[in-house]
């Protein structure tokens, strides 16, 4: 297991911004890949900085941004998650695991297959 990363540095309200949002654009790029090859189909919809993932199971991931704090959450069955940006990576507070990672676990947990997401 990672240990816990270095401080989160400060972010301009635009740099927070353009960061989350590329994010959730890579997020929905993935998800539709994952449809056009044929792999699974989950269905994303994003409403502002809230991203919803739907698995065909009936199961779904939720990321969020939250500006006033700085973070990336991320909510699944196996738990919630919140990050911040450590040296240009979004990290997990509690055990330093960056966030594609986890989305990546978490997905696949709840797809029953590998699911690989990446920036």
């Amino acid at each position: 297991m990672s240990t816990v990363p270095a401080k989160a540095e400060p972010l301009s309200a635009a740099d927070y911004e353009a960061r989350t949002r590329a994010v959730l654009a890579a997020i929905e790029a993935t998800a539709d890949r994952f449809l056009q090859e044929d792999v699974i189909d989950i269905d994303a919809s994003r409403t502002g900085g809230l991203l919803e993932l739907a698995f065909p199971n009936g199961s779904k991931i939720v990321v969020n941004t939250q500006p006033p704090l700085q973070e990336l959450w991320l909510a699944a069955q196996s738990g919630g998650f919140h990050f911040r940006s450590v040296e240009g990576r979004w990290i997990d507070g509690r055990d330093g695991r960056e966030f594609f990672a986890v989305l990546s676990a978490c997905a696949s947990a709840q797809a029953g297959r590998p699911l690989r997401f990446e920036p």
